[in-house]
């Protein structure tokens, strides 16, 4: 079936003769039409109003049609079905669609503040950028689990130092929840990738392999509500440590000593309560770090639940990636299994 004719298009018709625009912000969706209401919402409230909203539904059982069609009269937006093929595919069709000079890629789950374009344009008449990324943060409306697993996504004493940024371990790499990038780069690049996971981060090495300008814009920044509870956190952070050594097997060079911090914190864990069973004492390292991780958020949140949630978060967080990272070791390097066959059980589909 050819591109166009698998796409349903709801609001107005893109010229595409017609002349750019500044932005163009590109939405992947599945199942989520309450998040896209939100992170709707808050673009109809930008002091800003020189941008277009993409939002490509990948074959949801619960589509967000109807959500979208609300803001018909208050955005630039266009509305697009088509089959499940996962979030870089996606996007790569959003992207096809679109006029912007940059494209803004965010997930379906983010909000932005009022003034998220106005600190992009600030950042780009300062300085040029072929690409950029912003931070995230809690919203006040987030669950107490939200912001642990905010605070365990963003604190140096988890990976958010591995992840870049300010106070960085490794250098930035923009992600997909947030991600600009000039539409000739993205062109020249060929977009996304068709790995399922860790695809943000094989096209921000892209990026830099291409020689192309790429930073922080830290007053970009937007509300990132990520996963709901425990459970589905420990399945993406699990499916992040895959996606490490995917990307080892795709760029060697890629794997530094910081990316294996979570998987000897994984490993080390593993063999302390092992020994605890036989020396009690050896709980302490790990009775040690919750409580820094405890007082650290409660003094951020300003609560002492959150901080007691962030315990496991953290430990979700560090493990979850471990054990995702030890066995995409095992099956891709040890048993040498290809990407989709080792890991076809946890593609969304």
């Amino acid at each position: 079936m050819p591109q166009k004719a698998m796409g349903i298009f709801l609001c107005k018709t893109i010229d595409s003769h017609k002349l750019y625009m500044k932005y163009s912000v590109i939405i992947p969706v599945y199942n989520r039409p309450d998040e896209v209401d939100e992170l709707l919402q808050s673009l109809a409230m930008q002091t800003r109003k020189d941008f277009e909203v993409i939002v490509v539904e990948d074959g949801s059982a619960i589509p967000c049609r109807e959500v979208v069609e609300k803001y018909n009269a208050l955005l630039d937006i266009h509305y697009f079905n088509k089959p499940n093929s996962g979030p870089g595919q996606t996007r790569n069709y959003g992207a096809e669609r679109s006029r912007g000079e940059y494209l803004i890629i965010l997930d379906s789950d983010c909000i932005l503040p009022p003034g998220y374009f106005d600190a992009v344009e600030k950042e780009l008449q300062t300085a040029p950028a072929d690409a950029f990324g912003g931070p995230d943060r809690a919203h006040a409306s987030f669950t107490d689990i939200q912001k642990a697993i905010n605070y365990s996504m963003t604190s140096f004493f988890t990976t958010g130092g591995i992840r870049g940024g300010k106070k960085k371990m490794d250098k930035f790499y923009p992600r997909s929840f947030n991600m600009g990038v000039r539409r000739s780069v993205y062109q020249a690049l060929g977009g996304f990738s068709k790995m399922r996971f860790g695809e943000d981060i094989d096209f921000s090495i892209r990026i830099f392999k291409g020689g192309y300008r790429c930073r922080l814009f830290p007053d970009a920044w937007v509300y990132h509500k990520r996963r709901t509870d425990l459970k589905k956190f420990f399945k993406q952070v699990h499916n992040s440590g895959i996606a490490r050594i995917n990307l080892y097997k795709k760029y060697p060079e890629s794997l530094k000593p910081v990316h294996l911090l979570p998987a000897l914190f994984t490993l080390g864990t593993a063999l302390l309560l092992i020994g605890a069973i036989f020396c009690p004492c050896l709980l302490l390292p790990l009775l040690a770090y919750a409580l820094l991780v405890c007082l650290d958020s409660t003094a951020q949140n300003g609560r002492i639940r959150i901080g007691f949630y962030s315990i496991a978060a953290a430990y979700i967080q560090l493990i979850g990636y471990g054990t995702g990272f030890w066995r995409a070791w095992w099956n891709r390097c040890v048993c040498r299994k290809g990407e989709f066959e080792a890991f076809k059980k946890n593609f969304y589909k």
